[in-house]
């Protein structure tokens, strides 16, 4: 067991150190305490931290927050992709570092998490809240981890949570519609009936493509971090097969058409198609002249006092993977299967995030159970 001392300073102010050994058998001290009281709760939290085996030395919690975080990035780096990890250290750089980056590891109080949290979400979006809190409360795990501090006080903070935003689905008719006016017409028809994110299209190979099975192999992506074009592996780390329709079969032949098995399927077969630019590329302009043409009918349908057509939502090449998950339901497609087309990491994932498109089927449910006693009932009030 330690002992305790009281010291005064120069100026007479009365102090409290403690003495006691660490769990290597070195004496060290800690001073500085206002009170007695103060001086026995830390020596009882040593001693109590000493026999579970969570001591912390204090001299590891003065250790600066970025020294820590410098450590974290590098070994986060080579095991993520490119843009998620180009996306962290955004984070850090631009929100963590500026607030927590010089402060003491052990000097950081829960309260101070939840006011920078608080702070942070009334100017940015949950989105962003949460990947900055998520960095800093990663580091601070490590240095619990590291036994640098006893307890991470970034967890248990209120977090805002995220207001999940309507997608925008497309029917067959709107699809074949905005194809037409595209200036990639096979591309859009892809993606708006595979659900293939658009790296994982633009990086399909010819050698990637089954075409007696119509069928592609999802094994790379490419994906932007920064003007850099980064080929890897799919989203979830798997590769997939997935179905493309027979009326695709031979749009599909022509782009592999005089290629070689390693060329890229859309473009020029060697460079990736990069994602086109959302105010001025070609994917929006063609929406914009949808959207245009359809006013213009709706305007007229109006002047002749018919009723008007629905217009189509404004969309992204990103949301025709949302339209293809859509139609997919609608034809009939259960869960497991959306999930496998989609490279979802698991079926909860695509109910979670399709829950709009399979509220639905209770409806279908309560008809075939309808129509199931229905026939079981008429069968048994019927004379044998």
């Amino acid at each position: 067991m330690g002992s305790i001392y009281a010291y005064e300073t120069k100026a007479g102010k009365k102090f409290y150190r403690i003495i006691y050994r660490r769990p290597d058998n070195t004496q060290t001290q800690e001073r500085g305490f206002t009170r007695r009281r103060d001086a026995e709760l830390r020596l009882a939290e040593v001693e109590i931290g000493k026999s579970k085996g969570d001591y912390v030395n204090p001299t590891d919690a003065r250790e600066p927050i970025e020294t820590i975080a410098a450590g974290w990035l590098k070994a986060r780096e080579p095991v993520m992709k490119a843009s998620s990890y180009r996306s962290i250290k955004s984070a850090w750089e631009t929100h963590v570092q500026p607030r927590w980056g010089a402060r003491r590891i052990g000097s950081v109080k829960h309260s101070e998490v939840q006011d920078w949290v608080s702070d942070l979400a009334r100017e940015k979006s949950a989105t962003t809240v949460l990947r900055a809190y998520g960095v800093l409360a990663a580091v601070l795990d490590v240095a619990v981890n590291d036994r640098r501090i006893s307890r991470n006080v970034a967890r248990g903070v209120t977090l805002p949570r995220k207001v999940p935003k309507s997608k925008p689905y497309l029917t067959h008719q709107q699809v074949a519609t905005l194809a037409e006016t595209s200036a990639h017409p096979t591309l859009v028809l892809f993606l708006a009936y595979t659900g293939l994110r658009w790296g994982e299209a633009t990086a399909l190979r010819v050698k990637h493509v089954d075409a007696l099975r119509r069928r592609v192999n999802v094994e790379e992506n490419a994906v932007m971090v920064g003007a850099v074009v980064h080929v890897g592996t799919p989203k979830t780390h798997e590769t997939r097969s997935v179905p493309y329709p027979a009326f695709l079969a031979l749009q599909i032949a022509k782009l592999c058409e005089g290629k070689s098995r390693d060329d890229l399927v859309f473009g020029d077969g060697l460079t990736h198609m990069r994602l086109p630019n959302s105010r001025d590329g070609w994917f929006s302009a063609a929406v914009k002249r949808v959207l245009e043409a359809e006013a213009k009918a709706a305007a007229a349908a109006k002047a002749r006092g018919d009723e008007a057509p629905t217009l189509m939502p404004r969309v992204t090449p990103h949301d025709l993977r949302h339209t293809a998950a859509s139609l997919a339901i609608s034809s009939g497609a259960n869960v497991k299967a959306v999930q496998r087309m989609l490279g979802h990491a698991s079926a909860s994932m695509t109910l979670d995030t399709y829950a709009d498109l399979f509220d639905d089927d209770l409806d279908g449910v309560a008809h075939a159970l309808d129509q199931a006693r229905r026939t079981a009932v008429v069968a048994t009030l019927l004379p044998r």
